[in-house]
């Protein structure tokens, strides 16, 4: 039967063959039967082939995204890509690995404060606000541009674009370099599949070491004020020694690269509305809704498939032991459909209360830019519907088919409404 097609028999039962159903094009278009079968058997389980845990039980998700004995830190998996004989039979992977490794992402405690500790006030709601009027004014450029009664790819039209512009605007690159630093990103995103294919690692690296050199030549220019925007915090924390130069380097390409976060969620939300239009009119109907109806986008249609710890020592994960050095992956569409936390998870309810999923991971390492994923979804979304009486399918959404850990959309057909007077007519 199709929903056991990635099972097979083994000395013990069953056994799921986890890397051929997580890069399966049909379960990255909608994994959710698949993670509910599997769950459903145990909240917790070993790959036998590589030894990875797999975690799919929201309260065993949340007991390893918080333990102080589970870390971030890659090198410590022992069967991961920080051995001699990876060092010495594959360089590549070596070196691109620990090329990217020094940064806030991938530490453990203390370093990760340390790190995180240069942005936190900066990605904090109320700083972020400042922003608003520039994001709603992207907004509004992007969607003058749309061709009203007329097809459009939503991704390609809007979503992704204001992810871009707003980066650019924020750390203040050229829009010349705009399309350059997009390559880059796309090619640096694939780290987190955790199996590449020589050549992605290779077109990984290259995009790795020129990102660094621009950004390098950029802190080196004079233009940015020490202390000053984010760029500036990381030019000020550099000079005073708190991290140092590829620490500030890969943390500046990994905050450029957040904004991927908001397209997602933009696209999947949509898609999500479009889908359910009961739900759709009575956000248009009660715009104090679109808070609680973000959250449900999170929740019900999760952007980041993956989240990711090494056990720094052996740790109790519910009924399960995870030995020190065991990397362990929590599947957010498993996790945050959990029947045990979610009532009727299955169900979109965009006045779900209350709605702790877990798309932004939990504990030291939670997302340090959600509130401007909030932020700028809430004015994505508001101006899409100020704009446009209707919105609807023009044909069939494409999902990615080259991402494990990222649910997104590669294309979103879409018609839209008659402008609204007063909206750009």
């Amino acid at each position: 039967m199709a929903e056991h097609r990635f099972e097979q028999s083994g000395p013990a039962g069953p056994e799921i063959d986890w890397w051929t159903m997580l890069t399966d094009p049909e379960y990255l278009k909608s994994p959710y039967a698949d993670l509910k079968r599997i769950r459903e058997q145990k909240p917790v389980h070993q790959d036998p082939v590589t030894g990875v845990y797999f975690v799919l039980g929201y309260n065993e998700f949340r007991q390893m995204a918080t333990a102080p004995e589970m870390g971030r830190d890659t090198r410590l998996w022992s069967n991961g890509w920080n051995r001699d004989e990876v060092r010495q039979n594959d360089p590549l992977t070596y070196n691109l690995f620990s090329e990217f490794q020094p940064q806030m992402t991938n530490a453990n405690a203390p370093d990760h404060r340390r790190q995180r500790g240069v942005y936190e006030k900066a990605y904090r709601t109320s700083d972020l606000q400042s922003f608003l009027p520039m994001i709603e004014a992207e907004c509004a450029r992007l969607l003058d541009a749309l061709p009203p009664g007329e097809p459009v790819d939503f991704m390609d039209g809007f979503a992704h674009p204001l992810s871009r512009s707003l980066a650019r605007i924020a750390f203040q690159i050229p829009p010349d370099m705009e399309d350059q630093v997009a390559e880059w990103i796309a090619a640096l995103g694939l780290i987190g599949n955790i199996i590449m294919s020589p050549e992605q690692k290779q077109n990984a690296q290259t995009a790795l070491r020129e990102f660094k050199v621009y950004l390098r030549d950029r802190l080196a220019s004079g233009i940015d004020r020490p202390g000053e925007g984010f760029v500036g915090l990381a030019i000020a924390a550099f000079a005073n020694g708190t991290m140092d130069e590829d620490e500030t380097l890969n943390n500046l390409i990994t905050l450029i690269a957040g904004g991927t976060a908001t397209a997602t969620l933009l696209g999947n939300g949509l898609l999500t509305l479009l889908r359910h239009p009961d739900q759709f009119a009575r956000l248009r109907a009660n715009r104090d809704l679109l808070n609680p109806a973000i959250e449900e986008m999170l929740r019900f249609e999760p952007g980041c498939s993956f989240i990711l710890r090494v056990a720094i020592k052996d740790f109790q994960c519910g009924e399960v032991n995870i030995p020190a050095g065991s990397l362990a992956i929590g599947l957010m569409g498993a996790t945050n459909r959990d029947p045990e936390r979610f009532a009727d998870p299955d169900v979109f309810d965009i006045e779900r209360q209350p709605n702790p999923h877990n798309v932004f991971g939990a504990g030291a390492h939670i997302c340090l830019g959600k509130a401007q994923v909030r932020l700028t979804a809430k004015a994505a979304f508001t101006a899409l519907m100020d704009r446009y009486d209707h919105i609807e399918l023009a044909g069939d959404p494409v999902w990615w088919g080259h991402r494990s850990d990222q649910h997104g959309l590669h294309t979103l057909p879409l018609r839209l409404g008659a402008l609204r007077l007063g909206n750009g007519t």
